[in-house]
Formats: C-alpha cells, sequence, structure tokens
C-alpha cells in the first residue's frame, strides 16, 4: 500500500472529474448517474460496455467522454464481417525495404470506442482480450505495447436483437461495468430535442483534459486506502455468487480485483482517500451482473441475474464504516 491522496490531490481529482462530467453532460441529458458510472471506470483504469436498445445515446455517450480527453481516439464499426487484423493490426510486405512493416489497428489508441460489439463474430470480438486485459498486442510473435490510459468503451444492443452474437464469458469478465443508458425522462428528451435537432453538440464538444492528466488521476485512485475490513467484505460478496445455486457462473477473482479497484476510484470522486463498505455495495449490480450466469431452473421460474444478485446482496453482512 502507497501513501494515500492529500487533499490536494483529492482537489485536483475533483475538479478535473467535475469538467469532464459537465462537458458530457452538454450531449448527454438527465443521465448522471450513467455519466458518473463512466468516469469511475475510466480512472479505475477498467473497460465500460453499455448495453441498451438502438437510439439512447449509447454511441453518444462513449464519443463524448473520448472527446472530452485531449487523447487518441479510434472507433471500430463492428460488423459481421470484421476481421481480428482489424482490430490488432496486420503485418505488410514493403516491397521497398523487403521487409515486413506493422500497420496498427484500431485498439491503438488512448480510447477505442468498439460500436456495436455484438455485431462481430466471437473470433473477432476475441481479438480485444489480450489488449483489454494486458494492454498490449501480438501480432506474429511480436508484442507491441499499448499507450496508458487505454479503454474500451463499448456498446451493445440486448441480445435478443437480430444479428446479435452473445458476449463470451471471458470477454465479458474484462468489462468492469456493464451500465444502461434508458430511455430520458420527458423533460431532458424535450431539452434534447433544443439541442440536437439544429446541430450535432458533440461537435462543439472541446477537451477539458488530457492523458497526461488522466494518468495522474489514475495514480491517485491507486493511493486510495481499502481496509482488510472491506476486502473481505468485497471477497464475501463475490464469494456468495459462486456458492449459490441460483446460478451457474459466479464472479471470478478478476470481478473482486475490478469492484474494488472501482470502488476506489468512487470513494476518490466523492472527495475520500479510504474506502467505504457502501461504495463497495453501490458498485456490486454494475461490476457483477453481467459476469454472471442463472441456472436453467432460476431461468424458467423468471429470476433475473439481477434479483439473484439483489437478495444475495442482503445476506451478505456490512461491515461498520468506522473499521478502516
Amino acid at each position: 500500500m502507497g501513501t494515500e491522496p492529500g487533499g490536494a490531490d483529492l482537489q485536483t481529482l475533483a475538479r478535473v472529474a467535475g469538467r469532464v462530467r459537465a462537458n458530457i453532460e452538454q450531449v448527454i441529458e438527465g443521465k448522471p448517474d450513467v455519466v458518473n458510472s463512466a468516469i469511475v471506470v475510466l480512472l479505475a483504469e477498467g473497460h465500460l460496455l453499455i448495453e441498451d436498445v438502438p437510439g439512447v445515446g449509447k454511441t453518444m455517450l462513449s464519443k463524448s467522454l473520448a472527446r472530452s480527453i485531449d487523447s487518441t481516439v479510434r472507433r471500430i464499426q463492428f460488423t459481421p464481417d470484421l476481421l481480428p487484423s482489424d482490430v490488432t493490426g496486420v503485418s505488410v510486405f514493403n516491397q521497398n525495404t523487403r521487409e515486413f512493416e506493422f500497420r496498427p489497428g484500431g485498439v491503438f489508441a488512448n480510447i477505442v470506442v468498439g460500436d456495436e460489439i455484438n455485431r462481430a463474430s466471437p473470433k473477432t470480438q476475441s481479438a480485444l482480450l489480450e489488449c483489454m486485459e494486458e494492454r498490449q498486442v501480438t501480432v506474429d510473435n511480436t508484442t507491441y505495447q499499448l499507450e496508458s490510459p487505454f479503454m474500451v468503451i463499448a456498446t451493445q444492443n440486448p441480445i435478443e436483437m437480430e444479428g446479435t452474437y452473445a458476449l463470451p464469458e471471458a470477454q465479458r469478465d474484462r468489462f468492469m461495468a456493464r451500465v444502461s443508458v434508458g430511455y430520458p425522462v420527458e423533460a431532458a428528451e424535450i431539452a434534447m430535442l433544443d439541442s440536437h435537432t439544429g446541430k450535432n453538440p458533440l461537435d462543439d464538444l472541446e477537451p477539458v483534459t488530457d492523458a497526461a492528466e488522466i494518468r495522474k488521476l489514475i495514480g491517485i485512485v491507486g493511493q486510495v486506502f481499502v481496509s482488510p475490513a472491506v476486502q473481505r467484505y468485497a471477497v464475501a460478496i463475490t464469494g456468495a455468487t459462486r456458492r449459490t445455486e441460483e446460478l451457474t457462473l459466479g464472479a471470478s477473482p478478476r470481478a473482486t480485483l475490478h469492484l474494488v479497484r472501482a470502488a476506489k476510484a468512487a470513494a476518490a470522486l466523492d472527495g475520500r482517500d479510504y474506502v467505504l463498505p457502501d461504495d463497495v455495495l453501490q458498485l456490486a449490480r454494475s461490476v457483477l451482473a453481467h459476469r454472471l450466469l442463472p441456472s436453467v431452473e432460476a431461468a424458467m421460474s423468471g429470476r433475473s441475474t439481477m434479483s439473484i444478485l439483489d437478495a444475495l446482496l442482503s445476506t451478505v453482512p456490512v461491515p461498520d464504516s468506522a473499521a478502516r
């Protein structure tokens, strides 16, 4: 455990995160929780999966976050004919030098926006596995490191939609959190008609921070203190998902790690240099639900993954917040 961040560090983090939040909210009206989740995942060095029906602003959210940071951004439109080499890159023979040279694919950027990720074949989806976990790409036995920060923001339509492939479990497990944008409330939808019909609000969005500053904020989040009691609480939650008969697939150790890292980012955004059990509890649904698979019996009786998780969360005793 390193030194805990000072008050000045946390003020800097709050100020920069506030600017990013205000910038995104110029485009995404009336969805503060979703915007906050995106910032938490960015500062926790995770990847974000945005799942919802078409037309509710999934790509808008991912693009507005990307444009708020002065860094390299690439967008990959996932389609059934997209090849793994389109994602990772390919070695091409150069006739002049008589040597193979590497041409980077779409993942070589600080922020990669993967649009409709579940429209590509499982083979192409799996091209993201190495880069999301290890921050590197291996092509023809050569490994290329990806720059920090590196974040994949992927959008997907619900799997009942036509022409979609369900993401493999290994792919879902690499996303720190899954959020759903949802339909806007009436007032926000009316406001959107005002701001979006004349021009695209993304066109006016200016960067409010850069990659170097985000790296500093990630370092501040890394220093947030997690007490042994809170660590045991996070492990108890993920352990409960592995023991229940209502789930055929529980949360992985990676899920526990993601849960604690996200809680550290949420605590820092709240101005604290330590994690509370409440930080873990509030993030459990968005961090864990997409990784779990209900049993056949639970699915047939109409039990959703979220309702099973909620029931499990209510059975895990919450440690005393004073136990730091």
